[in-house]
């Protein structure tokens, strides 16, 4: 087909996309790792499943043999114009940047799964920002850069531990599933990849203790190295609020060595003290 006299939309389809750097894009191309990720997904027909960012659709289309619908977002408008060509209404597609989107607002009266190959440069504050539709996700698998994966998956104590590991683990149970090397990318990227599952976790969050932890994690992480009774103090004073709340830490640890179960009832302390005025974790 020439395209000589014209960009036609056909011309255009037929043409390969060249992954853009700024949307952060490798897309996967492994066959044996894609069915790996729906098997760990195992989606059911009568379950609400988003994908974020379908790129060249080789997650979708696995799905797709499985389930008679999807939702997706996708940034990309070319890959748009290839997704809405293949799929046609099987795809409800939806166009924009799955940062600004509302989760907790789709327009569905089931529970919802999200599942999705993320840019790396978007994944920490994405999986944040879907705190905020806590009530509505039952669970996600998604593929992550390895680091970020080892972050959210940190036990206290370890290197990798810090404000994403307790914000998640607060939430969710935080499974590292299994590693995906960049051969199975294209292009690659230059770090390892792994598929991470966040599933229910064992008791539901309030908003104002989301929100308390989220300031607290960013005082306490701000300062790593300090001992956190001394970052810590001079803080709460200038709340307003009882110092005595730290007696029952160890004068010397550091915020790495403190549990998510320390920082949530010091969270929880904070939101039934004071009034939180501020907007909600992820809005």
């Amino acid at each position: 087909m020439s395209c000589a006299t014209g960009p036609s939309s056909n011309c255009v389809l037929s043409k390969p996309h060249q992954a853009r750097k700024r949307f952060g894009q490798h897309f996967l191309v492994d066959q044996s790792v894609i069915h790996a990720i729906v098997e760990a997904i195992n989606p059911q027909p009568q379950e609400v499943i988003w994908e974020i960012g379908p790129g060249q659709a080789a997650l979708t289309r696995a799905l797709l043999e499985r389930i008679p619908t999807l939702h997706a977002i996708e940034i990309d408008r070319d890959l748009i114009k290839r997704l809405r060509a293949e799929f046609g209404n099987r795809l409800a597609l939806l166009e924009g940047d799955a940062l600004s989107i509302d989760y907790s607002a789709l327009a569905t009266s089931m529970p919802i799964r999200v599942v999705g190959n993320l840019p790396y440069n978007i994944s920490s504050p994405l999986l944040i920002h879907l705190l905020a539709a806590r009530d509505r996700v039952t669970d996600q698998v998604f593929m992550l850069q390895k680091e970020v994966v080892e972050r959210i998956v940190a036990p206290a104590g370890s290197t990798h531990y810090g404000r994403l590991s307790v914000m998640l683990q607060a939430v969710w149970q935080c499974d590292h599933l299994f590693d995906v090397a960049p051969e199975a990318f294209d292009p690659p990227p230059a770090v390892m990849s792994a598929i991470v599952r966040l599933g229910a976790g064992p008791d539901w969050l309030e908003t104002a203790t989301l929100v308390q932890l989220e300031r607290l994690l960013a005082v306490a992480f701000g300062q790593r190295r300090k001992m956190l009774r001394n970052t810590l103090l001079p803080w709460l004073e200038t709340l307003g609020a009882d110092p005595s709340v730290l007696n029952s830490l160890d004068p010397t640890v550091r915020p790495q060595d403190v549990a998510v179960a320390d920082y949530l009832a010091l969270a929880r302390y904070l939101a039934q003290s004071l009034m939180p005025g501020i907007k909600p974790v992820g809005q």
